[in-house]
């Protein structure tokens, strides 16, 4: 049988191994330990975030910061309708309703809509902004730095603190990714706004298999999170909770992986740089595809290549997934347009248009630090065979 080629893969070797038995030999292995509070120095250096707070996984690490932010019943949260599902249940789980944005040609949300829709379809009142539709409060916005491309914040950024929406991060895919231009140069994703939040997933661009983490600059959110996520806790000794918490702590376990993932991550972004310089190199000739450009205002991580089709492709998405799937070869399609998704069918969508162009003419290619330039010439030779009408594949050397 083939070898299967695997979407986005960890890359895990003796480093890793030593690090966790390590640990497991200390008998340090659950949510307490010295080296969760390394992992997070660590990330709160990398990111210069002055504040690194380490969860279970990326999806409580946004129900968390949502909270925190007093998001309750009576707010709307602005979401790109594009993204995983994780920022949009985590408004929900918050007794909140999402409001769905399109999103840019980065895949990322259309910062101008959502500018002009604040301009246009809210008013502001004794300091907060209220959507003259539903007569909700929008407390907060999250945007998601999809595939690792960093969403163009420098107009938001302004807008929000004057009409007091709170800002928040979904850097899941980010870490690596920070700003050129010059009102955010050197800043990492996740690091800019009132919080923002990383993934640690198994296929993220580092991993403790799963776990996640909440940036801040803010102390009071801080202490407030670790309250939070370790189940409330007024009194470990006594065991007295004046509020209602969550186990939502990372273990020591995790943070070992973590820890020696973290030092191969400069190699880790150079290798995906790399992966996505050959995608481009070896697909750039044909005329009814491409490989999606990243932001000029950015560094990019490179975490996830997106193949764009255009209209005339002679293969439908399905289709294509499913020669590749033949050959033993994990292609994806985007993730299903949010507003459509069965539990948010009855929350309000504004002028959403590019999204579903993407959705329909996008694919993700398989991203793994650890891809062979053969096999990536293999990918590209099928989709290259695909291509062409006449069934003739371009010859990659």
């Amino acid at each position: 049988m083939l070898k299967k080629i695997a979407l986005n893969e960890p890359s895990l070797d003796i480093d890793e191994i030593k690090s966790v038995t390590k640990c497991i030999e200390s008998n340090w292995i659950s949510t307490a330990g010295e080296l969760i509070k390394k992992f997070e120095n660590k990330i709160s250096n990398y990111t210069g975030a002055k504040y690194a707070i380490a969860c279970m996984n990326g999806t409580c690490a946004l129900q968390i910061s949502l909270k925190i932010l007093g998001v309750t019943k009576e707010d709307e949260v602005i979401v790109p309708t594009l993204t995983f599902i994780s920022p949009i249940s985590a408004v929900v789980l918050n007794n909140a309703k999402p409001i769905f944005m399109d999103v840019d040609n980065y895949h990322n949300i259309d910062c101008k809509k959502v500018i002009e829709f604040i301009k246009k379809q809210t008013l502001f009142k004794n300091g907060c902004t209220f959507n003259k539709k539903t007569k909700k409060r929008i407390k907060a916005i999250i945007v998601v730095h999809v595939w690792g491309n960093a969403v163009d914040l420098k107009k938001l950024i302004k807008l929000c603190k004057k009409k007091n929406i709170l800002l928040v991060e979904d850097a899941a895919e980010g870490l690596g990714t920070k700003y050129k231009s010059s009102n955010l140069k050197n800043k990492h994703v996740g690091s800019i706004g009132v919080l923002g939040c990383l993934s640690f997933n198994g296929n993220k661009i580092i991993t403790t298999g799963g776990g996640g983490m909440i940036l801040t600059n803010n102390k009071f959110l801080s202490n407030k999170a670790r309250y939070y996520i370790n189940q409330a806790k007024d009194n470990s000794v006594y065991y007295i909770h004046n509020e209602i918490g969550f186990n939502y702590r990372m273990t020591n376990l995790q943070a070992a992986l973590g820890l020696a993932q973290l030092n191969k991550l400069k190699l880790f972004l150079h290798k995906k740089k790399i992966i996505n310089l050959m995608y481009k190199k070896y697909l750039g000739n044909l005329i009814n595809l491409k490989i999606l450009d990243n932001p000029k205002y950015s560094n990019n991580n490179n975490w996830m290549n997106i193949l764009e089709l255009s209209k005339n492709f002679p293969k439908s998405i399905s289709q294509i997934i499913n020669i590749f799937k033949k050959k033993n070869i994990d292609l994806r399609p985007v993730w299903k347009l949010n507003h459509t998704q069965r539990p948010f069918l009855k929350y309000e969508k504004y002028k959403i248009s590019n999204a579903s162009k993407i959705y329909s003419n996008s694919l993700c290619l398989p991203s793994s630090v650890n891809l062979k330039d053969s096999e990536i010439k293999k990918i590209c030779k099928i989709i290259s065979f695909i291509s062409c009408e006449d069934q003739k594949y371009l010859k990659i050397k």
